[in-house]
């Protein structure tokens, strides 16, 4: 008798672990375009300089919810377009919780304080732009999840980098990466502003919770 019950024992705490599980798949988020990350990821200690002048650090993601971006104010299309779309769909992004974008520019050369703080007043003057000296840039967009690459050797280069989006929580933690997609071959991938508001959102509530 005392082994049946043990045995009926284990069967119904198997059969919990099993509800639990399929309850958590079934919570899984059904995003447009982005990437949750299984466990949310620590950023790495970084010190950079806003367009104010200030000290930017990790411990000024503590307590809101930050959605990184990087880029430089001489390039000719993703960023332009990119800030145009942030200041368009900030409005609804921002309405049911407090979120900084963060603009972090990859040309310390030319993008000086003068010149990011003019760049984010054109576009929002509520959006933060940071930058730094490349030894100092590197580490925090490598741990964002973005690459940047400087291409050619005179005044007139340019600079590859990435297109996505880093959504990072309260507690300074990465949780998602936003990524441009395309809906047919031959179009170029981006991300629309439906796709990013309904996916921040989401993860928001979620990681709210």
């Amino acid at each position: 008798m005392k082994l049946s019950w043990l045995i009926a024992a284990g069967l119904l705490m198997a059969a919990g672990v099993y509800a639990s599980f399929q309850l958590n798949q079934s919570k899984a988020l059904a995003l447009q375009t982005s990437f949750e990350y299984p466990v949310p990821q620590p950023l790495a200690p970084f010190t950079l300089t806003d367009q104010q002048g200030n000290s930017f650090t990790n411990a000024d993601l503590q307590g809101k919810w930050s959605l990184f971006f990087i880029g430089y104010t001489s390039c000719p299309d993703v960023c332009p377009t990119t800030m145009g779309k942030l200041s368009s769909a900030y409005p609804k992004l921002s309405q049911d919780t407090e979120l900084q974008v963060v603009f972090i520019s990859v040309d310390p050369k030319r993008d000086s304080r003068e010149i990011l703080e003019s760049y984010i007043q054109f576009f929002n003057p509520e959006f933060i732009a940071l930058t730094g000296e490349h030894s100092q840039l590197f580490p925090v967009t490598r741990s964002l999840g973005f690459v940047y690459a400087m291409i050619g050797d005179d005044s007139d280069y340019q600079v590859d980098h990435s297109a996505s989006f880093a959504l990072i929580s309260p507690k300074g933690e990465k949780i998602a990466i936003i990524k441009p997609k395309s809906d047919s071959p031959g179009k170029l991938p981006q991300i629309k502003n439906s796709d990013l508001v309904h996916d921040v959102n989401a993860l928001i509530t979620k990681h709210s919770r």
